[in-house]
């Protein structure tokens, strides 16, 4: 009987895919309840770090075989707090990026999992000037609290001076200012909103959405699970097989296949785009795109 523990940090449709993914993997490779080979100690913090630190705390104590961690804020807990029991990382960073290298440049010899790097936004912003060629200004909102945002935003703001984009941004504290933030975006003209990878930005989107679509403008997204909830179009990893990556690795280390195991890179990126959204704002994509609503 293997025992792991899994710590969210927030319920959320487009994260929850990456842990279905996960989850499934372990299943595929053996691993399941239903085995009754496998223990699941589930937490979720609902968003709140004092709530997260406690649940990893007592993941730690339960002595579990390994920590899954999704997203980022996840995993950096859980490195602070474990340098013995393996923490698998998913919907994270790539550890540098994440402050989590050691000052020799190593990486922590018990992080494993699936890492993002940033080199991909790029390639979403081309996407959405070739999309929009017209555009003149786009806005975004972050939260400085998460490196994985604040280095997402630097990426996205050199792409859009290189493209002769205007890109206008304004931090966001907590979900309970989505609004009030988007709404000032919108009143400053921009001709697109790009909806960061961020946690809060995740646990807001709908509210996101609601006020572009409302204003008559488009959001565009590095997150596909974000197209489902109502952005036009994405370029970036696929949440579920992030995970599945992720619980395929894991597998291989509750296997005892232990050596060569290290943080790789997400293997699958898409482009994708909400067909009904598509249509609303009369926009067109080539073959290359998947419509997956």
């Amino acid at each position: 009987m293997k025992r792991i523990g899994f710590l969210d940090l927030l319920t959320d449709e487009t994260l929850s895919q990456a842990r279905k993914g996960f989850f499934i993997a372990l299943k595929d490779k053996g691993y399941s309840v239903e085995n009754k080979n496998l223990e699941i100690i589930y937490r979720n913090a609902q968003g709140d770090q004092p709530t997260l630190v406690q649940a990893c705390d007592y993941l730690v104590y339960a002595d579990v075989d390994l920590i899954a961690t999704c997203p980022t804020l996840s995993t950096i807990t859980a490195v602070q707090k474990t340098k013995s029991i393996p923490v698998f990382m998913m919907v994270s960073p790539r550890p540098d990026l994440a402050g989590l290298v050691k000052a020799n440049g190593e990486v922590p010899a018990n992080l494993f999992g699936v890492y993002e790097t940033l080199d991909y936004l790029d390639t979403s912003v081309m996407l959405i000037k070739k999309i929009l060629p017209g555009i003149r200004k786009m806005g975004t909102i972050f939260n400085q609290a998460e490196p994985q945002s604040v280095s997402a935003l630097e990426q996205i703001d050199r792409q859009c001076r290189q493209l002769g984009i205007e890109l206008i941004k304004l931090p966001v504290n907590n979900s309970n200012e989505t609004q009030l933030v988007t709404e000032a975006l919108l009143s400053k003209d921009i001709d697109a909103f790009f909806a960061l990878p961020d946690n809060v930005v995740f646990a807001s989107m709908e509210v996101i959405v609601k006020s572009c679509d409302r204003a008559g403008v488009p959001v565009f997204t590095s997150e596909e699970g974000l197209v489902l909830r109502g952005a036009v179009a994405a370029f970036g990893a696929d949440m579920y097989q992030w995970g599945y990556q992720c619980g395929l690795q894991a597998a291989r280390y509750l296997s005892g296949e232990k050596s060569g195991l290290k943080p790789e890179q997400v293997h699958v990126r898409r482009r994708v785009y909400n067909a009904e959204k598509a249509r609303v704002f009369h926009l067109d994509f080539d073959s290359l795109f998947v419509a997956v609503k």
